[in-house]
């Protein structure tokens, strides 16, 4: 082994208000006290970190030309709960992506996505 996993970093625009975001979704405390950069430690200790790009672009999915590079799965527990609340935070379904019997595909407010996903244990790979 290299090293340790310290942070997964996203870029955008609004470091503090995806923080803000993410920690609806996922729980935990942020630290938005740099205006370039905002950390949302979960419930778990995992650090996911928040940096400012002013020139930031969603990545276009699905988009046959290229991918959606990264996006994060999120176990929960009941789907249409847990989409209304994510919708209500500010997040929006990817209409064009294809989704299956567990998983629901959605974008952060920044663009970023990332699925719901129920009905698998949280230690299948």
């Amino acid at each position: 082994m290299i090293g340790n996993l310290r942070s997964v970093v996203l870029d955008c625009r609004d470091p503090a208000a995806l923080a803000g975001f993410y920690q609806g979704v996922l729980g935990g405390t942020v630290d938005d006290s740099d205006k370039t950069w905002a950390v949302l430690i979960d419930p778990g200790g995992r650090r996911f970190a928040f940096q400012l790009a002013p020139d930031h672009e969603p990545p276009r999915f699905p988009d046959p030309r290229g991918s959606q590079q990264f996006h994060l799965d999120i176990l929960v527990d009941d789907i249409e709960s847990a989409q209304r609340a994510v919708l209500e935070l500010g997040a929006t379904r990817v209409p064009d992506a294809v989704d299956e019997d567990d998983f629901r595909v959605f974008r952060d407010p920044a663009g970023h996505t990332f699925c719901l996903v129920w009905g698998i244990p949280a230690t299948d790979t």
